[in-house]
């Protein structure tokens, strides 16, 4: 019950009415409300969670929740920034940035993928492909990992908080992993608070975890890419791959211009002759020639 009240919210507030709040997103407001086109920055202001409750998270799920995790929910417990942009008189949801509360941080081999009894759950797709030595290892479903839901993208994927060695888990043993709608892995961070400033300075764009996987962003985000570009050094080549030679760009400067029409003269056509004028009408034939049973007969 104590729970459940900690994370009732009230109605969305402006970005930028509460100083506590301006720090939290780092920022970040001020520039989206700069942004051409961007409108209702908002952020539902959540209460901080009580220690009991970051307590009885750990004992229920046999972990140590991380250092910075748990100042995180000391200070909020969950966080929902959002923004829209104005089209042609209509307003478009854009940008959402979410980390579940403690309630929500829930394991994410609870569930089944599908409703029926007996069906297969996430444990069952665990495949054994040895890791590349390039990337750490993966996350594993069946027991070997402890995982645990922070964002659900949209469903768009999941970005999980991740014990790589299982129960008991160590706060030390932790990542950031995004799993893709193919159920996927890939690494995005070593800790939770650079994880959380690659959420604000991506700007909550729609699927900007995938700039983090092998095949990337789709052609549709991308535009959205280049209209707002992400507040990263090491994003810009998204914008500039051989892919962009299809993708149709937007320019915000004509976007979000005035709909003014500005009236052109049409061209005169050409003048048509006069009803008292020789010359055959518009829809005569070219060379007519006059029946032989009219009433006009021909002069030799």
């Amino acid at each position: 019950m104590g729970t459940r009240a900690m994370e009732e919210t009230p109605p969305p507030l402006q970005a930028g009415s509460k100083p506590h709040l301006e720090k939290l997103t780092l920022g970040i407001t001020r520039i989206l409300e700069s942004s051409p086109g961007v409108t209702e920055v908002s952020i539902i202001e959540k209460l901080p969670a009580e220690r009991h409750m970051i307590s009885s998270w750990e004992q229920k799920n046999n972990c140590v929740m991380p250092e910075d995790v748990r100042n995180f929910y000391l200070m909020t417990n969950g966080f929902h920034m959002t923004w829209s942009v104005k089209l042609d008189e209509h307003i478009i949801p854009l940008g959402s940035m979410v980390i579940n509360g403690i309630s929500k941080l829930t394991q994410l081999i609870q569930s089944s993928l599908y409703s029926l009894p007996n069906a297969p759950t996430l444990a069952d797709l665990e495949d054994d492909d040895e890791a590349n030595e390039d990337q750490p290892e993966k996350p594993h479903f069946d027991g070997r990992s402890a995982i645990f839901e922070l964002d659900s993208c949209n469903g768009n994927g999941k970005v999980c908080l991740v014990y790589k060695h299982g129960k008991p888990g160590l706060a030390h043993d932790t990542e950031i992993w995004f799993l893709d709608r193919a159920l996927y892995w890939h690494f995005l961070t070593d800790t939770f608070t650079a994880y959380y400033r690659l959420l604000i300075t991506h700007l909550g764009l729609p699927q900007w975890q995938y700039a983090f996987t092998s095949y990337g962003i789709s052609p549709q985000a991308k535009q959205w890419f280049s209209m707002y570009k992400p507040i990263t050094y090491n994003n810009t080549s998204l914008l500039t791959e051989e892919t962009d030679s299809f993708v149709n760009k937007l320019d915000p400067s004509k976007v979000f211009k005035s709909k003014n029409k500005i009236l052109i003269p049409k061209k005169k056509g050409p003048v048509q002759p006069a009803s008292g004028q020789k010359g055959p009408g518009p829809l005569a034939p070219p060379s007519a020639k006059p029946s032989s049973g009219s009433g006009n007969p021909v002069r030799k």
